[in-house]
């Protein structure tokens, strides 16, 4: 069968695919085949949303047009038909006009590393295109599916309430640039902070420096929003939709996909093909398919059939069709409960409130309702609501139709259902409830928003009219066994029994025995999963409890069986309205316009970040002749290779070689303490370690030949946890240990000591952009250039160099920007490039490799968990007299900086506290882990996290509020650290002071308790906690930096530093440095990138201090330019900076200066 073709329309332009492969990707094909490269891949299973875009068509069944965001990343290409897409590149760009979402968020500073930012402006498009005036609320659930790394959303929310119509303080703003409150009654004079003094309560305060403020940017000069000037849908696509739809098929390598126009050429195509998945959404198989490496031969979509996509009300209920979509349902059930008595909609409200936290809008915009069914996963959210409320399910083959109900037997096992292969499930009937029936539906999740589910439940009761005796009941579970499981035994208990605390206790022991959990059950936590069993039980008893107390108005006493104490337990969750606002000190009156110097200034590359075009290294176009490398890894944490297989894999079509420890021609040792490989050789000492990599002219092929290279281990015994570590002495030499004072005579004068030990767990790196090199070989004495999203360019040269077993000065290194750090590519992106640049060498040919989320976390380790053993000694009232406390890190398979990180952590062991009498050691230990590096933080967290938990002990020991505790401890002007720095210039106390004024902490405080009194089961709690950071490198040599500086003789400035820019603004704040220094403005000074050639031997932009010693560099090197210039200025005074430039360059003066600071 011929493949047919794909017409479609991206940002306006009429696209015609002949050639179709069912397993590309709307993203792979955006980036690779039409260049399109604003859309980006974050994590690559729908998680992130740095790869939305919006999706606009034609809905037959709904008769109009309709727009909604999408994963680009999961999205089939195939899926497309007579569909029109518009990304970030088709809403405004830079050399246009920016669209006002793309403005908004931009001049907000709502854009840092940029590379969420498409994603999140594509979401707020899609938004406004269905909602021009969104309340505040719908913006926020529209960010549900996105993830931002670095802002902590305040002010991309802050960007964004200008378009809300209720976007309070300060969205909407009155009286010029005031608060939005100054115009309200009894708010005369007043803004957001009560009454303002120059524009912010905050001027009136004593020893302040400068005036505060709070206007990061002003709303009135954001262009308006138009709807009427957005971009038409197609008018072609409009011709097609009278005209009856045609069955489609599309063929690729592997893959075969049909789109029949009809029931029955569905259900004929089912027959054919029983294994055949049904795919509408691809939020399922196409995770599958790209990270659990199945293959399903044959996919059918039934988007197109008229009767998987009607909406239905009938006696019993509202039938949707299976391929109706979450949204779809969910706008359905909101209008029906808004119009139905609310005894009839217990069901509906149940599933809307599992929708609201059911991934993010992208997945819900396209996820079928059938496919969340026959998906048939364990933890589903919604299955058990079905199963528990009997929804009707109906099923279609060619023999017929039949209707069954969801019930106990539907799933047989895991990941199956009762369903034969060759039926569909062609609709799903949710139906009401009645009176005397209350339903109920709860999930527990890591987090509420976008995540899946730990255990979650569906829960039915019908009592016999004007009683609380039970008729029926039906207790559903999803994360409780391999399928949704009713518990069944329980329910049949229950029938008959009156609902009082009798049947609570009953009930509780029986789905304690019924809802049982092996402890080395799938998913782990076993006991927590066994707790929220009865935990949503006794939520659904009260909330029935209350629910019957008003229904039969008191009788039987039952209106005041639920403790107001208790009632909180009934309440479903309710964000409160986001309110924020970020105070800054404003630049001395008369400072020039000119010096931005303390002003506010935009990130300077958030127009490009939030238009799309912004380089990252993946978006660099494809060189002629490319390969693409995927690695080979270890699937053992601890073994010897027996033997290395790749027959099967050089049968994958594209396949090129395969690179592995002897292609090396240099040297294959690496790593900061030269304790690691290139290439695992003999040995294995983690899952992860690479092993080798597989070069191909694509990613795809390239990643289905790696899956097929065989590796044979013998395994050896692994050390994973710092317990197993202690228990055989594994540790890095180099114990290190800081002491001050006479501990033991600190302990005699204590009046108290206690012992204890806290464990910190981990944290995986979550930079948006995971790591990414590019190598191109110049073919000429060894040189090569690198593209890297690296913090560290010079141990990335070195490594290189050594790997290719050539000098440092034939390795380039170039870095534009990064999509994130965070420490994460401080060291460990060297184990990427040293591999990509070893496939380049030995093919001749620029080699490519931008690692998969899982491959990123599989591969490059995270934040060190750390295990503190303390026993603290202190008196009755709370001052500390002695302290003994012992760190172990999990430094895993290598060193890298794990020294470093200990040092840092016994540098905050104190954390701000005065403590006379002090010692810390610290171990790290050598485990069968990737190994753990650098993490914001760099191991101050978790000293800090350890001598907090000690606070606490004493503040319970003594009876005393922590704060008074951790206040008398605080240290003093003039005082020693427990590493003899003298504390001078200090501000501690002081700002402890402000900030419990400030906050009105006392006063909060009493009626957090209050609250909590009154409450048995909701909290509130507050606290205030010092915090310390030393900034700079604890390794001195490290705490320099270099610049170089070029003025062209048009006035226009090139400028470089050994700094790079990975959204904190870095590069502006240097440009700052550079224009106050050099006198002109901003707008003269460029930074193009970093690199090895410009600027050798730089620090890695780490350790909080890169502006400071880049901005020292960048000064010096100006000085320098103006020390040049001074005698032409004086002979011309009233010059431009232009006419000096110009005069010196004719008298043969060097606009060229390198700048250095140490």
């Amino acid at each position: 069968m011929a493949s047919d073709e794909l017409v479609f329309f991206v940002n306006g332009k009429k696209v015609v695919e002949k050639n179709v492969d069912p397993e590309t990707t709307l993203l792979t094909y955006l980036r690779r085949k039409l260049g399109l490269c604003g859309t980006k891949l974050g994590c690559g299973e729908g998680g992130c949303g740095a790869c939305t875009v919006m999706i606009s068509k034609f809905d037959r069944s709904q008769k109009k047009t309709i727009h909604f965001s999408a994963n680009a990343c999961l999205f089939p290409i195939c899926a497309l038909h007579h569909v029109a897409v518009t990304t970030i590149e088709g809403i405004g760009s830079t050399k246009t006009r920016l669209h006002p979402v793309q403005e908004r968020i931009a001049k907000s500073h709502g854009s840092q590393c940029g590379f969420c930012t498409p994603g999140i402006v594509m979401s707020m498009y899609t938004l406004l295109r269905n909602q021009p005036e969104p309340k505040m609320e719908a913006i926020e659930d529209a960010f549900q599916g996105n993830l931002c790394r670095c802002t902590g959303y305040r002010p991309i929310l802050e960007g964004y309430r200008t378009f809300a119509k209720d976007g309070g303080c300060c969205g909407n703003k009155v009286n010029g640039l005031g608060c939005c409150m100054a115009g309200k009654q009894n708010n005369v004079g007043q803004g957001c902070c009560g009454e303002k003094v120059n524009g912010c309560c905050m001027n009136g305060k004593e020893n302040n420096t400068g005036l505060i403020s709070s206007e990061l940017f002003n709303p009135s000069e954001f262009q308006p929003l138009d709807p009427t000037q957005e971009p038409i849908f197609p008018p072609e696509l409009l011709t097609h939709t009278d005209q009856p739809q045609k069955q489609l098929c599309f063929k690729g390598e592997r893959v075969m996909w049909f789109q029949p126009s009809s029931l029955k050429e569905l259900l004929v195509l089912k027959a054919q093909y029983p294994t055949a998945k049904l795919v509408v959404g691809n939020t399922e198989v196409g995770i599958e398919m790209r990270l659990k490496n199945m293959l399903y031969p044959v996919i059918i979509a039934p988007t197109w059939i008229p009767e998987m996509n009607s909406v239905q009300h009938t006696e019993e209920g509202i039938s949707f069709g299976a391929s109706c979509t979450l949204s779809h349902m969910e706008e359905v059930l909101q209008k029906a409960v808004a119009h139905l008595p609310p005894y009839k909609s217990e069901v509906f409200q149940a599933v809307l409130e599992q929708l609201r936290w059911f991934a993010g809008p992208q997945i819900r915009n396209v996820a079928a309702l059938g496919g969340n069914i026959m998906t048939a996963s364990p933890i589903s959210d919604l299955n058990p609501v079905f199963m528990a409320s009997g929804s009707k399910l109906t099923l279609a083959s060619n023999e017929g139709r039949r209707t069954i109900r969801m019930d106990e037997t539907f799933f047989t096992g895991y990941r199956k259902t009762k369903l034969k292969p060759q039926e569909i499930l062609l609709s799903v009937e949710i139906p009401f409830s009645r009176k005397g029936e209350y339903f109920s539906a709860f999930k527990q999740a890591s987090r509420r928003e976008d995540d899946i589910a730990i255990v979650t439940c569906g829960m039915r009761v019908l009592f016999q009219e004007g009683t609380d005796q039970v008729q029926d009941i039906k207790l559903s579970y999803g994360g409780m066994a391999p399928t949704t499981v009713l518990a069944v035994k329980t329910c049949q208990e229950l029938i008959g029994r009156e609902w009082r605390e009798k049947l609570l206790q009953e009930a509780c022991r029986l789905l304690a025995g019924e809802m049982n959990l092996s402890p080395s059950a799938p998913g782990g936590m076993v006991d927590f999963r066994r707790t929220l069993v009865l935990s949503f039980f006794f939520k659904f008893y009260l909330t029935v409890l209350q629910k019957l107390g008003r229904e039969l108005n008191g009788n039987n006493n039952l209106a005041d069986t639920v403790p107001a104490r208790y009632a909180s337990a009934t309440q479903l969750f309710h964000k409160d309205p986001v309110k924020n606002v970020q105070f800054f000190q404003e630049v001395p009156p008369g400072q020039s316009v000119e010096d931005m110097v303390g002003r506010p200034l935009v990130h300077l590359s958030a127009a490009k970040q939030a238009s799309g075009e912004a380089v990252y290294c993946d978006d660099i176009p494809h060189y002629e002749n490319e390969l693409y490398i995927t690695l080979v890894t270890s699937t053992k944490a601890h073994a010897k290779i027996v033997s290395i297989d790749t027959t099967e894999a050089q049968n994958v079509p594209g396949f090129v070689c395969f690179v592995s420890a002897k292609d090396v021609p240099g040297s294959n040792v690496t790593g900061i303490a030269n304790d690691e490989t290139v290439f695992a050789k003999d040995t294995v000492t983690c899952v992860g370690h690479i092993i080798g990599g597989i070069l191909a002219d694509t990613q795809e092929h390239s990643r289905r030949a790696a899956r097929a290279v065989k590796i044979t281990y013998e395994d050896l015994t692994p050390i994973v946890t710092i317990e197993e570590a202690i228990e055989k002495q594994s540790f890095f030499e180099l114990v290190r240990k800081i002491e001050k004072g006479n501990i033991q005579k600190g302990f005699e004068e204590a009046d108290h000591i206690v012992e204890g030990e806290i464990y910190i767990g981990g944290q995986e790196h979550f930079y948006l952009e995971s790591h990414c090199t590019i190598a191109v070989p110049k073919r000429e004495d060894g040189e090569m250039e690198l593209f890297v999203s690296t913090q560290n360019l010079t141990k990335t040269q070195e490594f290189v160099a050594n790997a290719l077993g050539v000098p440092s000065n034939r390795i380039v290194v170039r870095v534009k920007r990064m999509g994130g750090g965070f420490g994460g590519k401080e060291t460990r992106n060297t184990i990427l490039s040293t591999v990509v640049a070893v496939a380049a060498d030995k093919t001749g040919r620029p080699v490519r490799c931008m690692l998969d989320r899982d491959e990123d976390m599989l591969i490059s380790g995270g934040r060190h968990p750390f295990l503190g053993q303390y026993k603290v000694g202190f008196k009755k009232n709370g001052r500390i007299t002695s302290l003994d406390v012992t760190y172990y890190s999990n430094g895993g398979n290598s060193v890298d900086l794990s020294h470093g990180v200990m040092d840092r952590a016994l540098f905050h062991m104190d954390n701000s506290y005065n403590i006379p009498n002090i010692r810390g050691i610290g171990k790290v230990c050598r485990t069968n882990l990737s190994s753990n590096t650098a993490f914001r933080g760099f191991g101050g967290p978790q000293g800090m996290m350890v001598t907090e938990c000690w606070i606490s002990d004493i503040a319970m020991k003594c009876g005393l509020p922590a704060e008074e505790v951790r206040k008398l401890n605080l240290y003093n002007e003039g005082d020693l650290t427990h590493f003899n720095q003298k504390l001078e210039g200090f501000t501690l106390r002081r700002c402890w002071d402000e900030c419990l004024a400030n906050s009105d902490y006392h006063s909060r405080r009493k009626l957090i308790d209050e609250f909590n009194r009154k409450n048995r089961w909701k909290k509130r709690g507050m606290a205030i906690i010092p915090t310390k950071f030393g900034i700079s490198f604890t390794v001195p040599f490290l705490n320099q930096a270099g610049a170089l500086v070029h003025v062209y003789t048009d006035g226009s400035v090139l400028l470089t530093h050994g700094g790079t820019e990975m959204g904190q603004g870095l590069h502006t704040k240097m440009i700052q440095v550079a224009s106050r220094t050099l006198g002109i403005p901003t707008s003269k000074i460029y930074i193009s990138e970093t690199s090895t050639n410009t600027v050798p031997n730089a620090s890695p932009t780490a350790a909080s201090v890169s502006a400071d010693i880049n901005g020292m560099a960048v000064l010096n090197a100006c000085q320098t330019i103006l020390k040049r210039l001074e005698p032409i200025k004086l002979a011309k005074p009233k010059g431009s900076w232009e006419d000096w430039v110009s005069a010196a360059y004719c008298d043969c003066v060097s606009l060229s200066a390198t700048g250095f600071y140490r």
